[in-house]
């Protein structure tokens, strides 16, 4: 077991964090106060090769699975708004890698993204008012009239929602058979009954674009339902039938990119801690506020790196955004190599991230003083940009949800397992093993 990054990880590394300090860091306060798209951010990245079709190629090339976390927590480093603006289109594309037939991956993951010079977007509607991370509860519903779906509701808090030029929308078939009932559809820019609701001005990632996006008898080929109608009506077949459920694909595609949620959490966390030990290091009086008062330690009256109050909140931040990290790059690698994530590693990855990031910058701030609370303070926006971690993609208690349920299952069917071992009589000899390894 090797938890050294590569060589060719080291230069992913490097290269994210070159852009996200050339690029997206001398423009981030300009888009953060006027909430706008940065398209030429997005113009910029493509130029590079870090936007479009084959950087997610390159970006999932990797046999550890480390790239991608690698280059979202570098890109967030730089603006968590304008990365998301970068790499928000992927949770569409990913949702049509989860529900599609090779066909329709190959028409619409292009358009998530643009090729050449054209930027385009895609967005993964599913969220709506009475159903965030409880996917079970949506009310938007498609209903298939001749060689039409007619789609109706309004999905909220929708990333790129409404000015995306694919939307991948999950919606109820069959109501009456819960998440079991549900499709996903792909709606295009400009197709007639689908309109941009309200853009919602937000305390964080405000150069990232986040919309209601209303279908109103909205109507839609029949090749454009994801897997197709025999699928579909398999499907539907088996929930009809009583037979165990395998899923939702909304939640199997959050499962699968929870890592990258977390990884993105952590770049804010990196970044607010790398500005305080600068901060503390190159502005010692500025720093100085509250500690001559304060501190009563043998290291009172020293610069403020030296000064233990200060080492053990540094020590403890340090600590916690190093564990974090490992679970990210646990479940990246995991989901890289196919091996299921069944006892939630996902959801443990993006939900210690995410109280970590909000955790970490809440407590610099209170280590650097006023300063702080100020506009002039990059803490202030990472603080505000780290409280979407813990909502979006699921919430910390819908995390906690998932893990629970899901370390009970794991739990039972070991415990299945273990009786059925037990029933044949070749229980395994644990004595001589352990007295084996004794020797």
């Amino acid at each position: 077991m090797d938890f050294a990054l590569n060589q060719q990880q080291l230069e992913v590394k490097a290269e994210m964090r070159r852009f996200a300090r050339e690029v997206i860091r001398p423009v981030a306060a300009k888009h953060d106060a006027e909430e706008s798209t940065p398209w030429e951010v997005m113009k910029e990245a493509r130029d590079r090769g870090i936007h479009g079709i084959d950087h997610l190629q390159r970006m999932g090339s990797d046999p550890d699975g480390m790239y991608g976390v690698i280059g979202a927590e570098e890109l967030h480093w730089g603006c968590a708004g304008i990365a998301l603006a970068i790499s928000g289109s992927g949770l569409a594309a990913a949702g049509l890698a989860a529900s599609g037939t090779p066909e329709q991956i190959a028409r619409w993951v292009p358009d998530c993204f643009g090729t050449g010079d054209e930027i385009k977007l895609g967005a993964y509607a599913v969220t709506e008012a009475g159903a965030g991370s409880d996917v079970k509860s949506l009310r938007t519903t498609a209903k298939r009239d001749g060689d039409e779906w007619v789609l109706n509701g309004t999905k909220v808090f929708i990333t790129n929602g409404g000015i995306a030029d694919v939307h991948v929308v999950v919606a109820n078939v069959a109501p009456e058979l819960g998440h079991r009932g549900q499709a996903s559809f792909v709606v295009e820019k400009g197709t007639p009954g689908m309109s941009q609701g309200k853009k919602e001005s937000k305390i964080g990632i405000r150069a990232s674009h986040t919309a209601e996006v209303v279908f109103e008898e909205c109507r839609i080929p029949v090749e454009n339902l994801l897997g197709g109608e025999e699928k579909l009506e398999r499907k539907l077949a088996r929930a009809r039938s009583g037979e165990p459920s395998r899923g939702s694909n909304a939640l199997a595609t959050f499962e699968l990119t929870r890592p990258l949620v977390g990884a993105s959490a952590l770049g804010i966390a990196q970044a607010a801690y790398e500005w305080t030990l600068e901060y503390l290091d190159e502005d010692p009086l500025e720093a100085d506020f509250f500690a001559p008062a304060l501190d009563e330690s043998s290291t009172a009256g020293q610069p403020p790196l030296a000064r233990q109050g200060n080492q053990q909140i540094l020590a403890q931040v340090a600590t916690e955004i190093d564990a974090a990290r490992l679970l990210v790059q646990r479940a990246a690698w995991m989901g890289r190599n196919g091996i299921p994530l069944l006892g939630g590693q996902g959801s443990m990855s993006k939900l210690k991230s995410g109280q970590v990031a909000v955790w970490a910058t809440r407590t610099l701030m209170d280590l650097v003083g006023p300063f702080a609370y100020t506009t002039e303070c990059p803490l202030e926006k990472w603080f505000r940009d780290a409280k979407i971690y813990e909502l979006f993609e699921g919430t910390a208690e819908i995390q906690r949800l998932v893990i629970s349920r899901m370390q009970v299952a794991e739990y039972r069917e070991r415990m299945i397992e273990a009786a059925a071992i037990a029933a044949e009589g070749t229980e395994p000899d644990l004595g001589g093993s352990v007295a084996a390894a004794a020797e």
